[in-house]
């Protein structure tokens, strides 16, 4: 299916089958993304719970820094899908191009600040002992992909914006494949340790960058990148901050609580952080449908707004809620049905006892909440689709720094409530932001376009 059929399906077709037909795809995609980190800490924990709570640990540092990406790609996805859904092939070609290229050299002046700063942060995050050994070494590696990472996310960004999730689902599970074989064989085979996992996952990224930049040159889409006499072009990269900023100042201000919630989380001990990484990976794990659901409103959200059909867009909206709180619900059950078993196959360390006990804690807790978690990730489709990121923004940092940090002080300092205030945190934490998300919604702020010019040309 060429852009133009899938423009069409996007803003004519069933809604559910629209959804359904964008959402599968981002699923396996983000279930597959996932799988990198699920596939490095089942490795992991075979080594021990020090390597296994360094890989939990230091994924903070990292995503902050990759929030420039994510934020870059967000704009792309948001501004490209407004131009196609517009007719506007040529602008929106010329947004991949500066989009590609301000992703790069963003990538690499952040690896290399990463890089060198690694140790320092390790410090300043509070680790000493084998928690810091290992957290520098895992973390230094992890910045080294920061590159390939970022053109992966720009490629996302243009065929995502055209409706085309296939070809980034089928490249990353290509990608995993290769993770997986590796994984073992520098882990284990060359002795590699912690650092084992950091550089199949840097190998099998590259791999991922390379191939999926070079099929899409070569591929039949209306809106690809050209590198042939590139010029910055002032205003594309004005409008990509300004939709990219408010994103990617949200993901960095989500990392840098995590950064500080991982400090208080490193004061309960290395237990707490492994069953804290443990539960996360499982999670996420679980919500992929519900992600991928509310994924695919970006490119929804941005075509039908760009064709001022300001009415399919709140319909959408709806079916794409009903459907990831769905999808939540389910997930949930499980997670309580087998829960046992689940924690036994993702901690498969033999030092397990008390990390056991603490991750069934809070994978109860955190159960009840995936709806909600469900629900946020249908709102910051919305958002990020019509360009109004300032409100995913809003979500972001709300969630942990007004709600969740708040709380656990709290709980840490005036009760003795022990770990489980963490637990009860993270889980409420996403019931306020969903109240703020349904009001931002009602007002109708996020319907006005934020390229209104350009794509009234």
């Amino acid at each position: 299916m060429d852009t133009k059929k899938r423009k069409d399906l996007i803003l004519n077709g069933g809604l559910y089958k629209v959804i359904i037909t964008l959402a599968v795809p981002m699923m396996i995609s983000n279930l597959i993304q996932t799988l990198y980190s699920i596939v490095d800490g089942i490795w992991v924990s075979k080594i021990g719970t020090s390597e296994f709570a360094a890989t939990s640990f230091v994924w903070p540092v990292n995503f902050l820094f990759i929030s420039i990406g994510m934020g870059l790609s967000i704009a792309g996805t948001s501004l490209l899908s407004q131009f196609i859904g517009a007719s506007k092939y040529k602008e929106a070609s010329k947004y991949a191009s500066q989009l590609v290229v301000m992703s790069v050299i963003s990538a690499l002046i952040f690896s290399g600040i990463g890089f060198l700063l690694t140790p320092i942060i390790v410090t300043l995050m509070g680790a000493s002992g084998e928690l810091a050994t290992y957290s520098n070494i895992f973390l230094r590696i992890t910045f080294l992909d920061m590159p390939f990472t970022f053109l992966f996310f720009a490629f996302n960004a243009i065929m995502n914006s055209q409706g085309n999730t296939l070809m980034t689902t089928f490249l990353s599970a290509a990608s995993v494949v290769l993770n997986c074989i590796l994984d073992p064989i520098f882990i284990f085979t060359l002795n590699m340790g912690v650092g084992g996992a950091a550089f199949a996952t840097l190998v099998a990224k590259a791999v991922l960058s390379i191939l999926g930049m070079y099929l899409l040159m070569k591929s039949n889409v209306a809106v690809k990148p050209s590198l042939k006499n590139f010029k910055f072009d002032k205003t594309i990269m004005n409008n990509i901050v300004k939709v990219g900023l408010p994103s990617a100042v949200g993901q960095s201000g989500a990392a840098l609580g995590f950064i500080v919630l991982n400090s208080f989380i490193a004061s309960y001990g290395t237990v707490t952080i492994a069953a804290f990484g443990m539960v996360n990976r499982i999670t996420s794990l679980i919500m992929q449908p519900a992600m991928g659901v509310g994924a695919s409103l970006t490119a929804i959200v941005g075509q039908n707004l760009g064709s001022e059909k300001i009415d399919r867009v709140k319909e959408a909206f709806i079916k794409a809620m009903k459907l990831t709180i769905g999808f939540s619900i389910i997930g949930c059950i499980i997670l309580i049905w087998q829960e046992d078993a689940v924690i036994e196959f993702f901690m498969q360390s033999k030092e397990r006892g008390e990390v056991f006990n603490q991750g069934i804690v809070y994978l109860r807790m955190i159960s009840f909440s995936m709806p909600l978690m469900g629900m946020f990730s249908v709102y910051q489709g919305l958002f990020q689709g019509s360009g109004h990121t300032k409100y995913s923004m809003n979500m972001e940092i709300g969630r942990l720094w007004f709600v969740r940090l708040p709380m656990i002080l709290i709980f840490k300092y005036l009760t003795e409530v022990g770990s489980s205030g963490i637990w009860f945190s993270m889980s409420f934490s996403n019931l306020i932001v969903c109240i703020y998300g349904y009001l931002v919604f009602r007002k109708g702020n996020w319907q006005t376009k934020v390229i209104r010019e350009q794509l009234a040309v």
